[in-house]
């Protein structure tokens, strides 16, 4: 057998995910709110001052950051702190040398947040407040973070290419073990709710002030939300396995999908190439599924392009609220909890199918089939695309 052919065979294991989202405090929760379709939003004008809008905040109580080194002190750390509570890690420093074990994070927003308070403290000309550190923002401190949390001393690295963010984490991650690099990583994400990002996103006219309505003829935007979601990747055998990880960056446009989705078709036939799986052999896609018209019309495309007859179908968007940066482990994280269930995430939306887009079967009824090949999409600001697919190996 070459080089090649044993690497595209090596296994990656996904470990149970930890999750902090706004369905619930654990996974059996989080799992009862995917599969019954119940949303996970609450209305307010906590960043909008005047408007109110329907966000996937977090309400479970989150780790204490008191006597964390100012720089590590951020709302966004205190999910990844979170989630690594959830996340088992312990054999991980009983199996593996800290300095043979990963850390690769992705994120859009990482402290902003932090530097947004500071500014309303400070003012525009006034010195910022002593507990701030501008560390608490950069974009490669969550991965420091858990590093240093946990004493690991391998690659530490954090990836931002907006909505694709932590997909490509996992498919980073993927790509350590497979070279030799490392022997575990912990990949996944976390984003954090700021004025920064929802006003961003409403100054674009792409959020919508009721919750969303993925792939219906009456959407009209998107819902933001927060949330952290973390692997143990390894090279074990059965459980859950990432197959195969598809990318692409078509660069069309700043904010606007490709109309006719073929940067995301790119990065879907990738992945079932990586994994050597043909599309017949796919139980269930997630959706990226953002709620705006193009996002929709360009997805629906592709599937349609890829599949003669598309696989069932749900966006859990309309759950949680689209996390950003952390959505693609999120929605991996939801993959796997369908594949170990043997459910399938519910598509919640008013019912009305948009008749110009693409048929896709959309998910009415969680037990529609047993899954053991699945795949989630994940599609960003300037074409970055990112496909995986998970299959239930035992």
């Amino acid at each position: 057998m070459s080089r090649r052919d044993n690497l595209a065979t090596m296994p990656c294991r996904l470990s149970a995910p930890g999750v902090v989202c706004s369905l619930g405090d654990s996974l059996e929760a989080i799992a009862a709110a995917l599969f019954n379709g119940r949303r996970g939003l609450v209305q307010s004008d906590a960043y909008t001052p005047g408007r109110i809008l329907p966000l996937g905040k977090v309400t479970s109580a989150l780790v204490d950051d008191l006597g964390w080194p100012a720089e590590h002190c951020s709302d966004n750390n205190r999910l990844l702190a979170t989630a690594l509570q959830r996340l088992d890690t312990s054999s991980l420093l009983a199996n593996y040398s800290p300095s043979r074990i990963g850390v690769v994070i992705g994120t859009s927003t990482s402290g902003i947040g932090e530097t947004e308070r500071a500014l309303a403290i400070s003012g525009r000309e006034g010195p910022l407040p002593d507990s701030f550190r501008y560390a608490q923002q950069e974009l490669g401190a969550p991965a420091q973070f858990v590093a240093e949390l946990l004493g690991l001393e391998g690659p530490a690295y954090v990836l931002s290419t907006a909505c694709s963010s932590s997909a490509r984490a996992l498919a980073s991650a993927r790509r350590l073990l497979r070279s030799g690099e490392c022997d575990a990583v912990i990949a996944g994400g976390a984003d954090t709710l700021c004025r920064l990002t929802i006003n961003g996103f409403a100054s674009l006219e792409a959020v919508s002030d009721d919750p969303c309505l993925p792939f219906s003829a009456n959407r009209n935007g998107i819902n933001l939300g927060e949330a952290a979601a973390l692997f143990v990747v390894t090279r074990e055998p059965g459980g859950i396995q990432l197959e195969g990880v598809g990318e692409s960056a078509d660069a069309y446009h700043i904010s606007a999908p490709r109309p006719d989705g073929s940067g995301a078709l790119a990065a879907m036939e990738a992945a079932l190439t990586q994994a050597r799986r043909d599309v017949d052999e796919i139980d269930y896609l997630n959706l990226h599924g953002t709620g705006t018209a193009q996002n929709d019309l360009m997805e629906s495309r592709a599937i349609a392009e890829l599949f003669t007859t598309p696989p069932l179908c749900s966006s859990t968007k309309a759950l949680t609220g689209h996390t950003l940066g952390a959505a693609g482990a999120l929605e991996a994280a939801f993959c796997w909890l369908a594949l170990h269930h043997g459910k399938l995430p519910m598509h919640v939306y008013d019912g009305h199918y948009d008749p110009a887009l693409p048929y896709l079967p959309l998910v009415d009824d969680a037990n529609d089939r047993v899954p053991r090949h699945v795949m989630s999409n994940s599609f960003a600001f300037g074409g970055n695309n990112a496909s995986l697919l998970l299959s239930r190996a035992d």
